[in-house]
């Protein structure tokens, strides 16, 4: 059963320098413990149901929409938002300073999606803040990773792979195959569309992209149908422009380096939710992680893919009940 829906008792905007400001809000026991949640994308916001998987009486939950996207500003839909300085090191140093604006000492780190990637990257560099983990749809973004994604897996989809190909202009266009090449010339060429001048080819970009995404996960049991499209016409473009200059710079991470780094989790316990039947992101991911990071548990949820399911949601809320304090302290 989720927990009942609650309000942030408090909100604000960080200004975060380079022009940017972040939203932030806290919802629950202000006596709580502390806890923050990372959301997807890269481009996406957060989320009031995320709060109904936290116990508003012990935890003091955070929220934040990163650079760009959500209530920050400025916003990416807006040509004129330079991304120079929105890159992953830039949300590393956000977060931190969020943290540090709020009276926090350590908190739980809850990741969805590109959120695990964001988070790992964070706990890694910040080990000594964090108290527990909870990921869920679990990425690493490896290189690998990102090409399966925007590449292999057309190998299920070929005809919607093949309008996400050619959406992009013939001059343009990277000779590659599901089975061969790289995506990431295809990125780089989505990136320059979404900073074309002209709104309706921003706008024909990001659509593209976005059914791409909804082709992905259209095959999941208890998936939610045009998830990534269901968004207001400037979130969807602020969406993809971003995904397309994160993605195209490989996160600005090196490869494998959160499998090769995941030695600095040692001590912080974990709990690695995933759907078996996430085909954008397979399972393979949480499972490699788990393997090299001892202090955590991965449950494999069989009814699921990367848009979730109940019975996902319900190990989320036993996960995150197991790591509050009955009792929170004060």
């Amino acid at each position: 059963m989720e927990h009942p829906p609650v309000e942030p008792y408090d909100q604000g905007m960080l200004d975060v320098g380079d022009g940017h400001r972040v939203y932030w809000e806290v919802s629950g026991n202000p006596d709580g413990m502390p806890a923050v949640a990372v959301h997807g994308g890269p481009g996406g916001s957060s989320s009031p149901g995320t709060r109904r998987l936290f116990d508003p009486s012990r935890y003091r939950l955070v929220q934040f929409d990163q650079r760009g996207c959500g209530r920050s500003t400025p916003h990416a839909s807006d040509p004129a938002a330079d991304l120079r300085h929105n890159t992953t090191d830039h949300l590393l140093a956000d977060m931190e300073r969020l943290r540090e604006h709020l009276g926090v000492d350590r908190w739980l780190l809850f990741g969805n999606s590109w959120g695990s990637t964001l988070g790992l990257a964070y706990a890694q560099r910040h080990p000594q803040r964090v108290s527990a983990i909870v990921l869920v749809g679990v990425t690493m973004s490896r290189r690998s990773e990102i090409d399966w994604l925007y590449r292999g897996v057309g190998r299920f989809f070929p005809e919607q792979w093949r309008r996400f190909v050619d959406a992009v202009p013939a001059a343009d266009r990277p000779a590659i195959a599901p089975g061969r090449g790289s995506a990431a010339e295809l990125l780089a060429a989505y990136a320059r569309l979404l900073e074309h001048p002209d709104a309706q080819v921003r706008q024909r970009a990001a659509i593209a992209w976005l059914t791409w995404e909804d082709a992905v996960v259209s095959l999941e049991p208890n998936g939610t149908p045009d998830v990534y499209r269901d968004q207001p016409p400037d979130d969807q473009v602020a969406f993809v422009r971003l995904c397309a200059h994160y993605f195209s710079h490989g996160m600005w991470l090196a490869d494998d380096a959160l499998l090769r780094d995941a030695h600095r989790l040692a001590g912080i316990p974990g709990v690695l939710v995933h759907g078996r039947f996430d085909l954008g992101s397979p399972l393979e991911t949480p499972w490699s992680l788990a393997r090299a990071w001892p202090d955590a548990e991965l449950i494999v949820v069989d009814d699921s893919g990367h848009t979730g399911s109940e019975t996902l949601r319900g190990h989320l809320r036993a996960a995150l009940d197991r790591f509050a304090p009955v009792s929170p302290a004060c």
